[in-house]
């Protein structure tokens, strides 16, 4: 096996915090609803370009999801470009973040929190992006 990629990045709540969620990735950085087959649960597949990289899954009534725990997942990331555009929305949303500028490259980080606490973090390719 030759690993290719990243494929999605399966988030899993209960519907208040699952439709949260929905609008951070969607309002505010730009992912769009698309295509779901119709699995047994609730959900969501969320896309960028043509890509579902965002799966968000309806926790059962009953299912109890750890908070809080220790984890070493420290966050994820996205490639993305129109750095203007993403901090004025952030802005506009009320929304803290982060700007770092990678040493030795053009390369700009922004990191946000998502509506579940998850740290993202969007790459751009210079400031101009």
């Amino acid at each position: 096996m030759t690993t290719l990629g990243l494929n999605h990045i399966n988030l899993r709540a209960h519907r208040l915090l699952l439709d949260s969620l929905k609008n951070f990735y969607c309002d505010v950085l730009g992912f769009r609803q698309g295509f779901r087959p119709a699995f047994p649960g609730f959900g969501y597949w969320l896309y960028a370009q043509e890509t579902a990289l965002i799966h968000l899954y309806e926790a059962e009534p009953n299912e109890e999801r750890m908070l809080h725990n220790d984890s070493y997942l420290d966050h994820f990331a996205f490639t993305c470009s129109k750095l203007i555009e993403v901090e004025q929305s952030l802005q506009a949303h009320g929304i803290a973040y982060r700007k770092v500028l990678v040493p030795s490259t053009e390369q700009v980080q922004l990191f946000v929190q998502d509506p579940a606490g998850n740290k993202v973090e969007l790459n751009f390719a210079s400031a101009g992006a």
